[in-house]
């Protein structure tokens, strides 16, 4: 691999539920799951049902060693983790971080109490990787390799979330969903964790139409996304966490309005690669 690719990788792009079916078929239907390469150097987050075919690429490829952050909790955010097949094997190392639960639960409790009975059949036991577990708190700057620098933000979202900012050989990549935005604020830890980023990944589950419906589902939208990257002055936005109900045709159209007010705009795909 190249020692000077940043690169990142959609995995899982959609919200809440995996969905499946022709009308899926241009953005994807798996939930949240995003890949990250560093150099040689690679890292996950969130373990959604897109992390499946992530291990299955690192098994076949030979990869040794991953870190894989979690933003939260949610279902749709860690559904994958047990049909993550590179943590069954004694070759490899992950390791596993979360801090949207600090002094509440720890990544290991977490990751147990999800990968055991009657949730799964089995429990962590059947895991060979050697599995690594890191706990932090929301503010903490991690290191997890060489060169890589991690700044960890709290979002506003119902039982805590992480948002990243990751910067490694002067560029840098801001992971800001599972947000909720209030009306007519742009909220300023976004804009700190978003402010001249190369790349920033932002939560666009609804639209602007629908929110009064879904207040306090812990969720923002495509209008709030661009108003933020504007003030924030980043180079491209990339619109994440679609709506299980929203169609191809309808995502499209989103993805038109919002480069018709920020041209860097794209909605996220399952399986699309960007170089940062």
């Amino acid at each position: 691999m190249n020692n000077d690719v940043f690169q990142i990788k959609f995995w899982g792009t959609r919200g809440s539920i995996p969905v499946s079916g022709k009308e899926f078929d241009k953005y994807g239907g798996n939930t949240p799951c995003i890949e990250l390469r560093c150099g040689m150097h690679r890292l996950i987050f969130d373990a959604g049902s897109g992390i499946r075919e992530a291990g299955l690429e690192m098994l076949g490829d030979g990869t040794d060693h991953v870190d894989l952050f979690f933003s939260h909790c949610h279902y749709d955010h860690i559904i994958g983790l047990p049909f993550f097949k590179p943590i069954y094997n004694p070759a490899i190392v992950v390791n596993l971080w979360s801090g949207h639960m600090a002094g509440r639960m720890t990544t290991a409790e977490m990751v147990r109490q999800f990968v055991s009975p009657p949730y799964f059949p089995v429990d962590l036991g059947i895991c060979k990787a050697r599995l690594n577990f890191n706990d932090f708190r929301a503010g903490d700057i991690l290191t997890p390799r060489p060169g890589i620098s991690i700044r960890t933000f709290a979002l506003n979202h119902p039982g805590g979330c992480i948002g990243y900012r990751i910067e490694w050989a002067g560029r840098s990549l801001a992971l800001v969903f599972d947000i909720e935005h209030q009306p007519g604020v742009l909220d300023e830890t976004a804009l700190e964790l978003m402010a001249g980023a190369d790349i920033a990944v932002y939560d666009s589950a609804f639209t602007e139409s629908e929110m009064d419906r879904y207040r306090g589902f812990g969720h923002s939208t495509w209008e709030q996304g661009v108003k933020l990257a504007k003030a924030a002055g980043i180079g491209k936005l990339i619109l994440f966490h679609h709506a299980p109900s929203r169609t191809d045709g309808e995502m499209a159209l989103i993805e038109r309005l919002a480069q018709e007010e920020f041209p860097a705009c794209f909605a996220a795909r399952d399986g699309m690669v960007l170089d940062i």
